[in-house]
Formats: structure tokens, C-alpha cells, sequence
């Protein structure tokens, strides 16, 4: 027997190990066949090989990004980028839209993302009155860059029913002026309801076209598996999803996470946890538990029923939990559920971004996974020292602490809300630098290969696949990416300037730089 497809001359970083480093991968169909020194190349290849000579460059398994929201990023795809430094200002961001306005027709959605009030001159959330200067006649809503708020003018607040008599909705707030009572436009804890009750869906061609950029992003950037974590996912969604697998528009694998609300269709269609294949797979329950003026939604009562509705149901459970009161609520859940149920239960928990010791040692009692962001790090650190309060900053986003706890610890994204670059979430796991060069927490930083791990053989285990991928390992997916540099023995700040120079997927090369 030979090989279809060979990797040789290369610095393998397996993250398997039984076998840690190699120079030589060989690839039947879409599985790894072999896995060892670069001598055996004669036993493995024949008249129909190919060789790929890597020339000494650096080859890991295909990322892994844990937590992020593929329609999310289609939707970015096609809105105004107010990013910085796109947007500096106010003025900026009328700017764009005014142009936007002007050529597209009268009474058409104009959607922006990635504003941050933090980096614009005025220091404060543009309002209904600066949107409506700008474009009066178009409806407009301006996603910030944590997709926990948005900003709609006057004529998308009167498309979404939002006026001076609507209640809060549970667990959000509508911020009004001080003056009239009228909303401002800015609305937090809203943004799903407003893609998904307000704006109009987009069309087939639309969709069909963001998907086939979205496929290509990721993989030049070497993610071969993605993990949708959209609460608002359902069955619709899933078929979606079948359908662009079926025709390969959509090329990297994913797992999909849905709504608890969703529950009874996937129990209704006879799909349980795990459904699918190697392409497309059904995930776990994820519930998004927030705390808006001291007040938990889904409350405790309702959040611990989910929860074990979830679990008899035979799903696992991904629990969306930020400020300590959030960590600590969603660990309650998972405890009452251990007091109730005596099936055995691999959840997670999505960010547990601040999570003083007392709530990490029940996270050690209950063996629970944690989904982080690094690169929350990186593009927001500069913030999150600004505006955290001190005695609230030694919790944050306590990597190393996880580890050493013996907690199961993956990487993501949370994209579209930041880059979704592995690299530059290796980069921030192991220096603990934001942006502008300050530092967060520098004890909380873990080596190169630990942050190397969570993309990889770490991600593949919270989502039950690390039979099948995670590692470079005979009987595995054949799923690689070939890098420009070693990210072990690079200089920890070089990391992030690490690239993508060829994705391996299913065993064929679909991506080269």
C-alpha cells in the first residue's frame, strides 16, 4: 500500500503523547496513515503519491476554534467595518453610513459593526439623533464590538416596535434620554432579537455568497473545524447548515450548538446528542445566563430546570457566564444537576471570564470544562485595565489557574466579536499582552505548547471528537495546517506574526498561500 498524499521534510508538532515530534506525515483517503521520520518515506510512497516537501516549515493539526458564531460573521461580512481605526469618532461613523445612504435605496437596511465607545473620541455610544443625521430615510442599526449592544435610529426603532411605552424586555435594557423617556437607540442584551425578529433575513444569494467567503477565511487561517455556539440556533439553522455541508460551499467541519428552546424540534426529528457525522454534528444545549441590574436571567429557578431538562434529555450543556455572579450561578446549575442526575456529564462553561478562588474550587469539585478567549486579551485588554475595577482584574480570564487546577481548558474566538486568528490567541494565552503593549494578569500566562493545545487536541475533547481529531496521529482525520514558524521556539511576541501557508483538510490540500 502507498500513500495518497505525503507531508515530508517537515517539523510535525503532533500534540500526541505517543509520539511528539515527527518529520514525516502520510495520508490515505482523509485519515493519517503514518506519522514518524522522515526516512520511511520510501516505505509509504508510490507511483500515485503526492509529496508535498515542506522545507523544514512547521506543520500542527487544523485548528479548532471552540466558540464562534458563523452566521454572525456572515452578517459582518456584508455591513460598514467601524472598527478602529476605521472609526476614530462620532463623526466618523456618520461619515460612513451618509455614504452608504447614497447608494442604496431609500428605505434599505444599513447594518455597521464593530463599533467601541472605548476608542472613540467622544468616549460614548453614538445615539438615535446622531443615525438619523446621517440617514433618515434608511433603517440603521450599529453592532458594537461585543455584540452585547447595538444602536438602531429612528426608523429601525420604529421597525423593531421599540417607543417610549415598551417594557424591558428580561434580562435587557433600554436605555432612554433623560428628558423625553424616548429610547436613546442604544439596547443592550437585544441584538438577537433584532437580527433575528427585525431584520430582514438574508436572501438565498446572499447567503450563499457570505458562506463562500466565510469558507474561505477560514481556512487560510487554518481552522478546520468550528464549533457554532449561537443560542439562537434551531432545526432551521442545523438544515441550513446540511445544506451548504451537502454542497460543500462550507468547507470546515462543525459542531452545532442550539438553543434550549430548540430542544423539543432536534427531539421531535429524532436527532440526540452527537447526531451527524465527521462533516456536521449535533452538540450541546447552550444557555446564555446574564445579570442586568443585579438580576439573573434565566433566573436560578428556571436556569437549574434547563439545565436538567437538558441533561435527561441526553445533552450535554454549554453555559454562557461572564461577571463572577454569572460563574457562580451557572456552577450552582451544574451542581444541582450532579445532585439530581446520577448520568455523567462533560459540560462547559463558555468564557468564565472572572472567577475569583472560591468559585474555581467548586469548578475543581465538578471537573466542568472551561471555553476561553485569548484573544479577548489581546484586542481588549487595553480596556478591561481601564475600566475593570483593580480588586476585579486579578480574576480575569485566569488561564494558568484553570490548568493548574486540572481543568480542561479549549481556545476560541467568540468571531465575529474579535479576530479569529489562533495565532494571535496563542499569542495573548502565552505573553498576556493586549494590543497597546500592556499587560494582563503576566501570572496567568502559559507556554506555547499549552496554548497550542487548547486549539487543538483540547478544543477537539470539549466537543467529544478527540477520538477522531486534535492530533496528528495514525487513524485520525487527516486535518493540518503548515506554518511560516515554529510557535514553540518562536519568540513568545513573534507569535501572532506567525502565518498560514497551506491547510490540509479531509486529507487534500484546500487552502495555499
Amino acid at each position: 500500500m502507498s500513500a495518497d498524499l505525503i507531508l515530508t521534510n517537515a517539523n510535525v508538532i503532533t500534540m500526541d503523547p505517543g509520539c511528539p515530534v515527527a518529520e514525516l506525515v502520510a495520508i490515505r483517503g482523509n485519515k493519517i496513515w503514518l506519522v514518524g521520520d522522515g526516512d520511511r518515506l520510501g516505505e509509504v510512497s508510490g507511483a500515485k503519491s503526492k509529496v508535498i516537501d515542506c522545507g523544514g516549515k512547521t506543520v500542527v493539526p487544523g485548528f479548532n476554534d471552540a466558540h464562534c458564531h458563523i452566521f454572525g460573521f456572515i452578517r459582518k461580512l456584508g455591513g460598514i467595518d467601524l472598527s478602529p481605526p476605521a472609526a476614530e469618532s462620532i463623526a466618523d461613523i456618520k461619515a460612513a453610513i451618509r455614504q452608504r445612504a447614497q447608494n442604496i435605496p431609500a428605505g434599505s437596511w444599513i447594518t455597521a459593526t464593530d463599533y467601541n465607545e472605548f476608542y472613540l473620541v467622544e468616549k460614548r455610544h453614538p445615539n438615535r439623533r446622531d443615525l438619523d443625521e446621517a440617514a433618515p430615510e434608511h433603517p440603521v442599526v450599529l453592532y458594537h464590538r461585543s455584540l452585547h449592544a447595538c444602536v438602531l435610529n429612528s426608523m429601525a426603532l420604529s421597525l423593531a416596535g421599540i417607543n417610549r411605552e415598551t417594557p424591558e424586555p428580561p434580562g435587557a435594557i433600554i436605555e432612554r434620554e433623560l428628558d423625553s423617556g424616548e429610547p436613546s437607540g442604544l439596547l443592550f442584551e437585544m441584538v438577537s432579537y433584532i437580527r433575528q425578529k427585525v431584520l430582514p433575513p438574508l436572501s438565498d444569494e446572499e447567503l450563499a455568497e457570505g458562506m463562500a467567503l466565510a469558507s474561505r477565511h477560514y481556512l487560510s487561517m487554518g481552522i478546520t473545524s468550528l464549533q457554532e455556539a449561537s443560542a439562537s440556533n434551531d432545526y432551521g439553522r442545523w438544515q441550513t447548515l446540511k445544506r451548504f455541508k451537502e454542497s460543500g460551499e462550507l468547507a470546515s467541519r462543525v459542531s452545532m450548538m442550539f438553543g434550549f428552546d430548540a430542544l423539543p424540534q432536534f427531539q421531535e426529528a429524532g436527532l440526540a446528542f452527537g447526531w451527524g457525522d465527521e462533516q456536521l454534528r449535533l452538540d450541546r444545549v447552550k444557555i446564555v445566563l446574564t445579570e442586568t441590574k443585579g438580576r439573573l436571567q434565566p433566573p436560578p429557578e428556571e436556569l437549574s430546570k434547563q439545565a436538567l431538562d437538558s441533561h435527561r434529555a441526553g445533552f450535554q450543556l454549554a453555559i454562557h457566564c461572564v461577571e463572577p455572579g454569572t460563574v457562580a450561578a451557572a456552577i450552582s446549575a451544574l451542581e444541582y444537576i450532579g445532585g439530581q442526575s446520577t448520568i455523567a456529564g462533560r459540560h462547559r462553561l463558555e468564557h468564565c471570564s472572572e472567577c475569583p478562588p472560591e468559585l474555581l474550587e467548586r469548578l475543581k469539585e465538578l471537573k466542568a470544562m472551561i471555553v476561553t478567549q485569548p484573544p479577548f486579551i489581546y484586542y481588549s485588554g487595553e480596556r478591561y485595565l481601564a475600566t475593570i475595577p483593580p480588586e476585579r482584574q486579578r480574576w480575569l480570564y485566569r488561564i494558568k489557574s484553570f490548568l493548574d487546577s486540572g481543568l480542561v481548558v479549549a481556545g476560541s474566538s467568540d468571531a465575529p466579536v474579535v479576530s479569529d486568528n489562533p495565532l494571535v490567541g496563542i499569542y495573548a494565552a502565552v505573553t498576556r499582552r493586549a494590543e497597546s503593549g500592556q499587560e494582563v494578569l503576566p501570572e496567568e500566562a502559559i507556554s506555547a505548547r499549552q496554548a497550542l493545545a487548547m486549539y487543538t487536541a483540547n478544543a477537539a475533547y470539549v466537543s467529544f471528537e478527540e477520538d477522531i481529531k486534535g492530533a496528528i496521529a495514525p487513524g485520525k482525520l487527516a486535518d493540518m495546517a503548515v506554518l511560516s514558524a515554529d510557535p514553540l521556539k518562536s519568540p513568545p511576541g513573534l507569535i501572532k506574526d506567525i502565518r498560514v501557508e497551506m491547510t490540509i483538510l479531509d486529507g487534500r490540500v484546500v487552502w495555499e498561500d
